[in-house]
């Protein structure tokens, strides 16, 4: 198989991620739950996370960076914290449903910073349009799972610093890829998955937290502190993280952003864009087909959107995956994506990429485009 669909997760993951949760399998109970080996085993692994993930995104106090299921459970907190019922809010044209959601169930006064693809400069034309000292929150995705169009958080960000709105930042389709730094955005909330680009397991997720902000708890229970309390500790990460930790998985994510460390954003980023332009060059030439990119690939990652005239995009994705090439086609859990950029009606198929895919694999990818399309 060859698996071009890493912005729904990165299937293939460096070794070390696997030996790493073997390893918390067998060695590690429950952080906070004693004073035994396996609980002390358990409590330094989820320290060493914290810690790597807080120096990756310039955060001094690693208790600021809470563990979560997922990006959309670390989205959660962060909306219900900020966001009232009926608040008003600003979000990008390219919001993930894990952010439209959220808000529809708080019936919250949605604004949109509409803005063309893959047009940063408009898209802060729009967020300033709409942020005022009346705002809630500002949420904005870094990086499109649709289309990879790199929006300005950092120019947002500091929209926001200058009226004083609280900016919570979607980095699911960036972390591992583009580097952000917490202190200087002055961002409420960072949340981003841990099973992408950070390379590791499935049900993982951070949310970094912002100074002087006391988040909302969306569950209550045991934390292995303040146990004579009834009410959940008012410190992180206690606060936010009720129940046993998925010891497995922390461990497994230490070592996917230890890889990400080891390899530099930097040059993952630079390896992930060569094999997006080689594929839109690549795909552009067939007949009928649009690719959602520009020549120089500006303002995008490795996240790649394409249509083929007269072929529904969900049969064109089937197709591929019976012939071994796993993408993902459809409106990829993001529509007001694809009304921004006019492919609501037909969705796209999506191809993405991860540090492990090869030059062989796009064009590999492309030939059977084209012989599905002929």
């Amino acid at each position: 198989m060859i698996y071009l669909d890493s912005a729904a997760t990165t299937f293939q993951k460096p070794s070390a991620v696997e030996a790493a949760m073997v390893e918390a399998l067998r060695t590690m109970s429950s952080p906070g739950r004693g004073g035994y080996p396996a609980a002390l085993a358990a409590a330094d692994a989820a320290f060493d996370c914290r810690n790597a993930l807080a120096e990756l995104y310039g955060l001094k106090n690693p208790e600021q960076v809470v563990f979560t299921a997922n990006a959309t459970h670390a989205l959660n907190i962060a909306i219900k914290t900020l966001v009232s019922p009926g608040g008003r809010v600003a979000i990008s044209g390219y919001e993930h449903n894990a952010v439209t959601r959220p808000l529809a169930a708080l019936e919250a006064d949605v604004r949109i910073a509409e803005a063309p693809l893959f047009q940063p400069e408009a898209v802060l034309e729009s967020f300033a349009s709409l942020v005022d000292g009346g705002l809630e929150a500002v949420i904005c995705t870094h990086v499109s799972n649709v289309f990879g169009f790199i929006q300005p958080v950092e120019a947002i960000a500091a929209l926001c610093r200058t009226w004083g709105v609280p900016l919570i930042i979607d980095d699911s389709q960036a972390a591992g890829v583009l580097p952000l730094d917490m202190a200087e955005l002055g961002a409420a909330f960072i949340a981003m998955p841990g099973h992408k680009g950070l390379y590791g397991p499935q049900g993982t997720g951070v949310l970094l937290c912002g100074s002087g902000i006391q988040p909302r708890t969306l569950l209550e229970g045991g934390t292995g502190s303040l146990s004579i309390q009834q009410e959940m500790p008012d410190f992180l990460p206690d606060r936010l993280e009720a129940g046993t930790h998925n010891m497995p998985g922390i461990a497994g994510l230490l070592a996917g952003v230890r890889y990400v460390r080891r390899q530099g954003m930097e040059g993952i980023c630079r390896r992930e864009r060569q094999l997006t332009q080689m594929a839109a060059e690549e795909l552009r030439v067939l007949p009928g087909v649009t690719v959602y990119a520009q020549p120089d690939l500006h303002a995008q990652t490795g996240v790649l959107s394409f249509t083929a005239e007269g072929r529904e995009v969900e049969a064109l994705g089937q197709a591929l995956g019976e012939r071994g090439i796993a993408v993902r086609a459809g409106l990829h859990c993001a529509p007001l994506a694809h009304r921004s950029a006019g492919t609501l009606g037909s969705g796209t198929v999506r191809i993405s990429f991860s540090d492990f895919n090869t030059p062989e694999e796009v064009s590999r990818m492309v030939s059977v485009v084209r012989e599905i399309l002929s």
